[in-house]
């Protein structure tokens, strides 16, 4: 049926947005199993009891940080989807030190659990922020990247290989604005946001999820692959989500204010997916790019090199045209966001 076929895979942070969609999609392949690991046992109750198909799925209570533990809920596997991370920003502005266990140190232990045992593959869900990055959060996510290219050319007779995937804002994730907006619409009736003018990348739970299984599937090892995806004006999006939501709740779209609060700890106006510098070692793949390593890039030339070569330059939210604010009403209305 699929790549993910008779497949044993671990999730590693899978009782979240992402795990919950990559987990639908996975199903579908018909896998041996599917280990959920993660430190949230109330998380892992609901995901159980959610689930139709229980007789594939064994869950696991860990954390990331513990190497112990990552080896043991590793032991024979095939596929492993690193998903766990520290990812609010400001908390990791302010806790840098967790951030580094959780995002680098906990990276680390999945290399090294892997290695062990020879898994087939390890795909680690990075982020745009890890690009030219302000803030802990991105420094840490883009010491992780490297730890994964690295791991695929350090990783002596292991067969593994190690990939990552670089997320946009994912709409309608845990933690994401969308449903936060909704939530002081309905107890505020007033939202608050930090700069009209930030731009932003975004993508789908099923472009995500799809980004994520072609880097299992597809990827020769030592990649990152960083899907082409539309920016949008954060003003846009809460002037959609608030007419929206003031219509579902039968509230007087002038009621409702949306107030700017200014930018929080760590946070710019724009984002990155891909420098300058980057772009030179990458390929066009047509819906995304695959971006090689600057250190260990002449086996994934040699691969790539039937593709067309990207075009050079910093691929930024700031330089790119913002889709307009209609085109992100349909794209929200579509994925049942709003």
């Amino acid at each position: 049926m699929g790549y993910y076929t008779g497949k044993k895979i671990l999730i590693i942070g899978g009782t979240g947005t992402i795990g919950n969609g990559l987990i639908k999609e996975l199903i579908k392949q018909e896998p041996e199993v599917i280990r959920i690991f993660s430190r949230d046992e109330y998380k892992q109750f609901i995901m159980e009891n959610r689930l139709n198909d229980k007789d594939k799925f064994r869950f696991l209570i860990g954390d990331v940080r513990d190497y112990e533990r990552v080896e043991r809920a590793m032991n024979d596997i095939d596929v492993v989807f690193n998903l766990a991370a520290m990812k609010h920003v400001p908390a990791c502005e302010y806790n840098p030190s967790e951030a580094i266990k959780t995002n680098v140190i906990g990276m680390e232990n999945v290399i090294k659990a892997a290695m062990h045992y020879n898994i087939d593959c390890v795909v680690f869900t990075s982020s745009d922020k890890a690009i030219n990055p302000a803030n802990s959060y991105g420094a840490t996510k883009l010491l992780s990247e490297k730890l994964v290219q690295a791991a695929n050319f350090s990783k002596g007779t292991a067969k593994t290989k190690f990939v990552a995937v670089r997320f946009g804002n994912v709409m309608g994730s845990r933690g994401s604005v969308i449903p936060f907006f909704k939530k002081q619409i309905e107890e505020n009736r007033s939202i608050t946001i930090t700069d009209p003018e930030m731009t932003r990348f975004m993508m789908t739970l099923s472009q995500a999820v799809k980004l994520i299984m072609y880097a299992g599937e597809r990827s020769i090892g030592g990649e990152a692959f960083v899907l082409k995806m539309p920016v949008i004006k954060l003003q846009h999006l809460a002037e959609v989500v608030v007419e929206e939501t003031c219509k579902k709740l039968g509230v007087n779209r002038e009621l409702v204010e949306i107030n700017n609060i200014g930018l929080r700890a760590g946070e710019r106006r724009f984002e990155e997916l891909m420098t300058r510098e980057e772009s030179e070692f990458a390929f066009d793949l047509g819906h995304m790019y695959a971006v090689v390593s600057l250190a260990h890039s002449e086996n994934l030339r040699e691969f790539y090199n039937k593709y067309d070569r990207a075009e050079i330059g910093s691929y930024n939210s700031s330089d790119i045209n913002v889709i307009s604010k209609e085109e992100v009403r349909t794209l929200l209305i579509e994925e049942g966001l709003i």
